[in-house]
């Protein structure tokens, strides 16, 4: 079982309530950035590509708190940036926790071993550690030698300290299912409560525009690489947002189900797009023509992404909607996701793995250091 079951319930519960108050549209997962600064500067990362004086505004305590207020979802995520590099992200996470809330605080665990003092073990807090792929995939990814070792070494120290783990794997077009198939391995035998799989969107800033799928490759992939997934294989994310990435369910971008608040305010439209920005949940909510965003609306940058953000809500909606979607969910957490015919490897269009630039781990980089990523990519 991929979360707590006091987690569980929490989720199914507000879910049923919104359904049976006939409210449409509710956020499921608030995305709380408190910053945008960064440690490491990934090729595929459109987040950090801000001008110094961005990157040195920090969210306050109070900022964070009344936004979870007044969102009202069960689930808060803080992404950043390297959330570890504010100076209060342990006031923040205590406050939310205090209010009851599911907190998944991303990491790319560099700064994660020194910090853990400042938190408490707490079925509340998750760390989600980023891993893209086994140690050559992922240094690459990330642009910097010795960060798979570094993660995999707070990951251990994180779960022998008593904190829930999970990770948080983004797959591009170069990713090797059988190299995936051994990192899922390796992390179900060192204890990780859950793993996240996701395809990456396609940032405009992003250094790297090479490597990004498209929605048939996207299936096309994750075909092979969840077709015939292990029993031992715990994923923390919604039966139908896995096999709408095998292709095998129907789902409809639900935008609104995972808002955004960071340093600008509340984000429109999502997480990934940034059409402007409003200073209420409410106005984000009412004022946000929500018909011109997802793949049906034939927006042309929705038309490629499938990525968990916009979607995980929807497998969630679809779950609790229809009698359909709460069979299809339960039979396949008792029994696992259908077998799929594997697909061939030359089905799946390959490209090749990006070039590594590494910069040296003890260049880490700090708030105090630099403010500025480092201009760098992976070619």
């Amino acid at each position: 079982m991929g979360v707590p079951v006091s987690q569980m319930w929490a989720v199914a519960s507000y879910v049923v309530r919104q359904k049976l108050s006939g409210r449409k549209r509710y956020p499921l997962v608030l995305m709380l950035e408190p910053l945008f600064r960064c440690n490491l500067a990934c090729a595929g990362c459109g987040k950090i590509q801000y001008p110094a004086d961005i990157l040195r505004k920090n969210l306050s305590v109070d900022d964070c708190l009344n936004a979870v207020d007044e969102c009202g979802a069960p689930i808060v995520s803080i992404p950043g940036g390297e959330p570890l590099l504010h100076p209060d992200i342990d006031k923040i996470v205590e406050g939310i926790a205090a209010r009851g809330k599911y907190i998944y605080l991303c990491t790319n665990a560099i700064l994660l071993e020194q910090n853990l003092h400042r938190f408490k073990p707490t079925k509340y807090l998750s760390f989600s550690v980023h891993l893209d792929g086994p140690r050559e995939d992922h240094d690459a990814a990330v642009c910097r030698d010795g960060i798979y070792d570094k993660a995999m070494q707070a990951i251990r120290t994180a779960i022998a300290k008593g904190f829930r783990v999970t990770t948080n794997t983004t797959v591009f077009n170069h990713s090797s299912p059988e190299r995936l198939h051994g990192l899922f391995d390796e992390l179900m035998q060192m204890g990780v409560e859950g793993m996240m799989i996701s395809p990456g969107y396609q940032y405009e800033k992003a250094p790297d525009q090479e490597h990004f799928l498209n929605r048939s490759q996207t299936t096309s992939l994750f075909q092979r690489v969840l077709g015939n997934a292990k029993r031992s294989w715990v994923f923390n994310q919604s039966p139908l947002f896995l096999e709408f990435l095998k292709g095998n369910w129907k789902l409809e971008c639900t935008p609104w189900g995972n808002p955004t608040y960071n340093v600008f305010g509340w984000q429109r439209p999502c997480y990934l797009l940034q059409e402007g920005y409003v200073s209420s949940f409410k106005e984000l909510m009412d004022l946000t023509e929500w018909d011109n965003y997802g793949a049906a609306s034939g927006n042309a940058k929705c038309q490629d992404c499938m990525v968990h953000c916009g979607y995980e809500p929807s497998a969630v909606d679809a779950t609790f909607g229809t009698w359909k979607g709460l069979l299809a969910s339960a039979r396949a957490t008792l029994f696992g996701p259908p077998k799929s015919q594997p697909v061939p490897e030359e089905a799946v269009p390959q490209a090749a793995p990006p070039k590594p630039h590494f910069v040296p781990l003890s260049m880490d980089i700090h708030a105090e250091d630099k403010l500025e990523p480092v201009a760098q990519s992976c070619d």
